[in-house]
């Protein structure tokens, strides 16, 4: 019989619980790993999910994503004439937060859409349609636990869920729920009734009391609601997205567009270079460092472990010697125990991650390339660790059997 086996054998429930315990902690190594993607995939999936050449954000800032950026609505147009543009989209967002009508808290990232060229008919939609309507209707990433058909007061409306997606999420892992551009400014410029009533009594009032007062059309239209007032513009935009026309130069384009002084131009890759060296860089390095410590701490342990294992069969590892046995027996019984321990931790931890990261609050990304990783680190700590108890079996001294 094999004697890694045979010594396994005897002592099986303390093999055992040393593979759980290791296993646990390459669980929590894998989880790392799973979080780590898990946050680039999320801090790029919003942009990359519009699929655009270029963004067009406000002069001097690095929005829409990495910081806040206003640009005037009517940039889209303007983007539109540029040659070499076949689309221009506008883009918003805002974060909210919201109890439903049960009580249970709802965060989410609102994003408007340039209705009605874009009704989310290019979003990864698993459930339901893109939107239909101009108002009161959006589109919910499935991670936001909403059905079809649900409705949700915002504001002074209720929107109704008209499809699901999936894997939309904001980098800061809230879910993204789409509206059309006028529907989501609405409910993010949305005020109460006594503010509104105030805002329009004090911009009567200052025209009252400048000589444009005089004129009594004009003082009738400073108590009118905001979208009725031609010298007020529409709320801004946060960025505009351009799609260009087959075989255009982007260099053209967007030597064009960088000749404008009121805006700055990036592409898609920079966009995404943007969010993952600022927006999510410190979490980035720090889950990969803390990653790094959790592979040290496993080699250290396992280590300690095999050590551990050598020196309380160091008596029969000289009989072994004293018999006459060959070395590389000796050292192959230690080498197969620290492989079979590390293989045993390393399924364990493969089989709690299958289980258990669907139910982390955050989206947990493993793919097999990571697993392969992970078993190829894991067999050289095995291999690694190793080595300390075969130190150890080739100092045993067989007289030590004689003797004692």
């Amino acid at each position: 019989m094999n004697l890694a086996i045979r010594d396994v054998r005897h002592d099986l429930s303390r093999f055992v619980l040393t593979a759980v315990g290791l296993g646990l902690l390459l669980t929590v190594v894998l989880a790392m790993t799973g979080i780590y993607n898990g946050i680039i995939l999320d801090a790029t999936a919003l942009p990359d999910s519009f699929g655009a050449d270029l963004w067009i954000v406000q002069r001097e800032t690095r929005g829409p994503f990495a910081e806040l950026s206003r640009i005037p609505a009517g940039l889209e147009e303007r983007a539109r004439s540029v040659p070499g543009v076949a689309e221009a989209r506008t883009y918003v967002a805002h974060t909210i937060q919201r109890d439903l009508p049960d009580g249970s808290p709802v965060r989410f990232m609102a994003v408007g859409l340039s209705w009605p060229d874009d009704r989310g008919q290019a979003l990864p939609i698993v459930a339901g349609r893109p939107i239909a309507q101009p108002h009161y209707e959006f589109l919910a990433d499935r991670s936001l636990g909403l059905p079809l058909g649900a409705r949700i007061p915002l504001g002074r409306e209720v929107y109704v869920v008209v499809g699901i997606t999936d894997g939309l999420l904001a980098s800061g892992g809230e879910p993204a729920a789409f509206f059309t551009r006028s529907d989501a400014q609405k409910i993010q410029n949305e005020t109460s009734n006594e503010s509104l009533r105030l805002e329009r009594a004090a911009r009567s009032a200052r025209i009252r009391e400048s000589e444009l007062g005089r004129d009594p059309e004009l003082l009738r239209f400073s108590g009118a609601a905001t979208s009725l007032i031609p010298a007020i513009g529409p709320a801004p935009v946060a960025a505009v997205m351009l799609n260009l026309a087959p075989g255009a130069s982007e260099a053209s384009v967007r030597a064009t567009l960088e000749a404008w002084q009121d805006v700055s131009v990036y592409s898609q890759e920079e966009q995404r270079a943007l969010i993952l060296g600022g927006v999510v860089e410190k979490t980035r390095r720090q889950i990969g460092l803390f990653r790094g410590l959790l592979v040290v701490i496993s080699a250290i342990l396992m280590g300690l472990i095999i050590y551990t294992m050598t020196v309380d069969k160091i008596h029969s590892i000289a009989l072994l010697k004293l018999l006459g046995a060959r070395r590389t027996v000796i050292l192959g019984m230690i080498l197969q125990e620290s492989l079979l321990l590390g293989g045993l931790a390393y399924g364990l931890a493969v089989v709690l991650g299958n289980v258990a990261f669907d139910l982390f609050p955050r989206r947990v990304v493993v793919g097999n390339e990571h697993r392969l990783a992970l078993l190829l680190v894991v067999a050289l700590i095995s291999v690694m660790a190793s080595i300390v108890g075969i130190k150890k079996a080739l100092a045993a001294d067989p007289n030590e059997v004689l003797a004692g």
